[in-house]
């Protein structure tokens, strides 16, 4: 009989006017304006001034992001020493080194080459570049000033 009663009381058909993870996106959005974030951003650029850990942690997670690898212990560093290895030279020479082991594999490096620099000539005349902008982060493209 229990299980009858547990029947009863679920709820049958489809929800049509479900709540999604977009819809409280878009309150916060509209909550938060730009300049109560710049207010957040620059209270926690005070407190970590000031001395405070997770101001400082908070800050660097968005500024540089979580680092993407670990880093290697003082054993491992000993080893590579003592090895005469050193993994930054080897990943940057893993490519030169590739190209000569497996030539046949490189042949169209020259036409990708060339494909990339038309595309990034034609970004180039559509886009302004970051860095002839004063301050990217309250700049506006010229069609968005209302003027």
């Amino acid at each position: 009989m229990a299980r009858k009663r547990k029947d009863a009381e679920l709820i049958r058909g489809r929800a049509e006017h479900r709540r999604t993870e977009g819809d409280y996106v878009g309150v916060l959005l509209g909550a938060v304006t730009l300049e109560d974030w710049r207010d957040v951003v620059n209270g926690a650029k005070a407190a970590a001034k000031a001395g405070d850990p997770q101001a400082r942690a908070w800050l660097a997670q968005y500024l540089m992001g979580r680092p993407g690898g670990k880093a290697p212990t003082p054993l491992n560093i000993v080893v590579q020493q003592l090895n005469g290895a050193d993994p930054l030279v080897d990943r940057l020479a893993a490519p030169a080194i590739h190209r000569q082991k497996y030539p046949g594999m490189h042949a169209n490096d020259g036409w990708e080459a060339q494909i990339r620099a038309l595309v990034a000539a034609e970004l180039a005349d559509k886009v302004r570049a970051v860095e002839t902008i004063e301050n990217p982060a309250v700049a506006r493209l010229p069609d968005e000033s209302g003027d």
